[in-house]
């Protein structure tokens, strides 16, 4: 008799700072290494030296060890690949080019389809931990048209733009990361009332995903859907 070995999602993960002794805390639900986010099993590494900060603004010197970290996730049996922080998206090629599986490292890989699906006239907001770091490179949209239908909003200066800088970090704030969501996409809406779409570009951002659909009673994406999707495509 023959044993199915179930698929697993493998998550790149970010230093967090913690005594090797200590208790991790529990993932949030709706987090992208929560037990309860998928219906399919996670695993997961993590990227020696990559903290917020330095993936965030940016750190070629990083390439090598997100590379290891994902031949890792799949020696162990991961069938795609995906990270807990958007702005992973720089090492995207790299890590593609490197493992033989589907590589999501960012929900901004979404961008170019959602551009695609709304109407013309319709613009998207793209929420992000650092609206400062978020630079045109990284949306992967060329056009000039299509790139003014994109709106930037970021948490900088926020608590929770703060605890991710902290060493060790802290337990995420849920409540924090709500209000200030729902604060940006206010203030966004209001400079531009064609916004028709939200895109989260920080795989935090899922944990309140689904308050915020029912606060903005917009469409929202994120990178749990972008997994999703990924993981539904792999037999």
């Amino acid at each position: 008799m023959t044993t199915h070995t179930p698929r697993c999602l493998g998550v790149l993960h970010l230093e967090r700072g913690l005594s090797p002794v200590a208790t991790p805390p529990m993932p949030v639900p709706g987090s992208m290494l929560s037990p309860t986010t998928f219906d399919f099993p996670t695993i997961s590494e993590t990227v020696p030296g990559a903290w917020v900060e330095n993936v965030v603004r940016g750190d070629p010197k990083l390439e090598p060890a997100f590379i290891a970290a994902a031949r890792r996730l799949v020696e162990r049996g991961a069938v795609a690949i995906s990270s807990t922080c958007g702005f992973s998206i720089r090492h995207q090629p790299a890590v593609a080019t490197s493992v033989n599986v589907p590589v999501v490292l960012s929900s901004l890989l979404l961008l170019p389809a959602l551009l695609r699906q709304t109407p013309p006239r319709a613009k998207i907001a793209v929420l992000t931990y650092d609206s400062t770091c978020c630079e045109e490179t990284l949306l992967g949209v060329d056009d000039r048209a299509e790139r003014a239908r994109i709106v930037l909003g970021g948490l900088e200066g926020g608590k929770f733009w703060h605890d991710e800088l902290k060493r060790p970090t802290p337990p995420i704030d849920v409540a924090a990361i709500e209000k200030d969501l729902a604060g940006c996409i206010a203030r966004l809406r209001a400079e531009h009332p064609a916004i028709a779409t939200i895109l989260f570009e920080c795989a935090a951002f899922p944990i309140v995903a689904a308050a915020i659909r029912r606060v903005a009673k917009l469409p929202v994406y994120d990178i749990t859907d972008l997994c999703r999707l990924t993981m539904a495509s792999i037999a």
